[in-house]
């Protein structure tokens, strides 16, 4: 066998380990039975959902909100950091940045802990308020680098052209410098939304009564055993994303 062919192999078996549980669960959304035994086609979790689990859209809301909130802050914040990392030249640069990456590669749970200590040490009710503030802290650093990656590909001489052109700092990161980074925000606010509706461990430690968001809803639920319903609003979700992610790569396509 050549090592062509053995690549192949190698790549389609790897794609088959990471897809098949994820059509298993878009198949059996449309299961007629609630059983792991596939019985009928039938839309039936899917009408449960729609009418019946209102505090699973309760809770798919609430991730929404802190996911959103969450990436415009960080996304924001991280924007302006790495422009500033990247162009200005300050002593304390590179302590900086080995703090930029250690929320990178801290175990979640540590993260999780350290919040809960400070948010009780500082007698702060654990809410849907410190789960904006733990998402925001842990997807900054990510939307830092992506950011400060878009910024690598940057023509420092426009930079220079609108100084010379009587631009101030203020104009020229406005009208510049955020233009030409979009892509590189756009990527970043995705990738801290992601991230966001994502976690469970990190919320698991600073959710608070009636802060419930869609994993800890779901992690709930499957502890007295596995509910279509849950199957339905994960293929609604997948669906959710693949079209977001179509529709944007298409729109940054047309615009840039």
């Amino acid at each position: 066998m050549t090592p062509g062919k053995l690549s192949k192999i190698l790549t389609i078996l790897v794609l088959i380990f990471f897809y098949i549980p994820i059509f298993i669960v878009v198949v059996f959304s449309f299961n007629n039975s609630k059983s792991p035994v596939w019985v009928g086609f039938s839309f039936h979790w899917y009408k449960e959902l729609f009418f019946n689990a209102f505090d699973i859209w309760h809770a798919f809301f609430k991730s929404i909100f802190v996911a959103l909130l969450s990436s415009f802050v960080a996304t924001s914040f991280g924007t302006l950091a790495a422009i500033g990392l990247y162009w200005e030249k300050f002593k304390s640069k590179k302590y900086i940045w080995i703090l930029s990456y250690l929320p990178l590669i801290i175990p979640d749970i540590i993260i999780g802990v350290s919040l809960l200590i400070f948010f009780v040490m500082i007698n702060i009710r654990l809410s849907l308020f410190t789960i904006f503030v733990a998402h925001t802290t842990f997807s900054l650093p990510y939307a830092m680098m992506i950011v400060f990656s878009r910024l690598q590909d940057f023509d420092k001489s426009i930079i220079d052209a609108a100084y010379d052109l009587g631009a101030t700092k203020f104009e020229t990161l406005t009208k510049i410098i955020i233009p030409a980074s979009f892509p590189g925000i756009l990527a970043a606010f995705f990738m801290s939304l992601t991230l966001s509706i994502d976690d469970f461990v990190i919320t698991f430690f600073v959710a608070g009564p009636g802060s419930t968001t869609l994993p800890l809803k779901i992690y709930s639920m499957i502890r007295f055993g596995i509910s279509p319903t849950i199957n339905a609003i994960s293929t609604i979700m997948l669906i959710g994303t693949i079209l977001l992610s179509v529709s944007m790569k298409k729109y940054l396509k047309y615009i840039f």
